[in-house]
């Protein structure tokens, strides 16, 4: 699949691997401990002793970054797990049983995915309290519709594949129908979706913590780092400015790398086989 990617997907590919090897290897890689304040080098612009410079209590800024490499990767993958977890199984019931049940669970989804998602966050949060566990959790439950809508579609579709009628004349029930032969070969554009989501997962989590609703100081995130930054614009520029720009590649990389899934996976393409049964 990979040698199929177009070039900015192989490269996105590699950005996104290399974010991988950086979150895993955080503790080896840093040069200072995210958290270790050095007051009498506060505000020191990019060097090197420091690359990317310290912010106002002396913490080293690219030590900073990546342990919140660490964070973001953490939040995106776990955010959309949680999303899929709860919007697969809503979507793959409300697509094969259809009736009145379809109506009931697909308006619900309808209504939640209605508001917008921010206020459904903040809404959260604040009831919840601004915590790692929590921002993940209510990250998924926001995405989770999409997901509910998207297999639902897909699952309309697959039902009525000759090799799912075939199941249904051995004699398998439905629940064995639906997660051994529907739900596998409805996933190509859940995965698709969910590159996507892991993006917009970790810009939410900035943006969270960047309002003071999401992953609380002292721990090292992006959105923390560019709000501790804001008030040292643009002297101080490089506090924000390095997370900024962390944020804004990893989102384009994994942007990137699902355009190229999608493509690969576009069932309008004819060079595509069929199901995967």
């Amino acid at each position: 699949m990979y040698g199929r990617l177009d070039l900015s997907a192989k490269v996105s590919f590699w950005i996104v691997l290399a974010l991988v090897v950086i979150a895993i290897l955080a503790p080896e890689i840093a040069p200072y401990e995210p958290a270790q304040e050095h007051y009498d080098r506060s505000l020191v612009g990019p060097s090197l002793q420091h690359p990317l410079g310290t912010d106002l209590t002396g913490r080293d800024i690219l030590s900073r970054m990546i342990y919140g490499a660490r964070i973001s990767l953490f939040v995106g993958i776990s955010a959309v797990t949680i999303a899929m977890a709860i919007g697969i199984p809503i979507g793959s019931i409300a697509g094969y049983v259809g009736g009145w049940t379809d109506e009931v669970l697909m308006r619900a989804m309808d209504i939640l995915i209605s508001f917008p998602a921010l206020v459904i966050a903040l809404a959260l949060v604040g009831t919840l309290g601004a915590s790692l566990q929590n921002v993940i959790l209510v990250i998924g439950v926001v995405y989770s519709p999409q997901y509910a809508r998207l297999i639902r579609g897909e699952v309309l579709s697959v039902k009525e594949e000759e090799y799912v009628e075939a199941a249904r004349n051995t004699g398998l029930s439905n629940t064995k129908i639906v997660t051994k032969h529907v739900i596998p070969n409805s996933m190509a554009p859940v995965l698709v979706q969910a590159t996507f989501h892991v993006a917009t997962a970790i810009l939410f989590e900035a943006s969270l913590s960047f309002l003071g609703l999401g992953i609380q100081p002292p721990t090292a995130t992006w959105g923390v780092m560019i709000a501790d930054g804001r008030n040292y614009l643009p002297s101080e520029w490089w506090i924000s400015t390095f997370p900024g720009i962390a944020i804004m590649i990893v989102v384009l990389a994994f942007n990137l790398l699902g355009d190229g899934l999608r493509d690969e996976f576009d069932p309008r393409d004819e060079t595509q086989g069929g199901p995967n049964t």
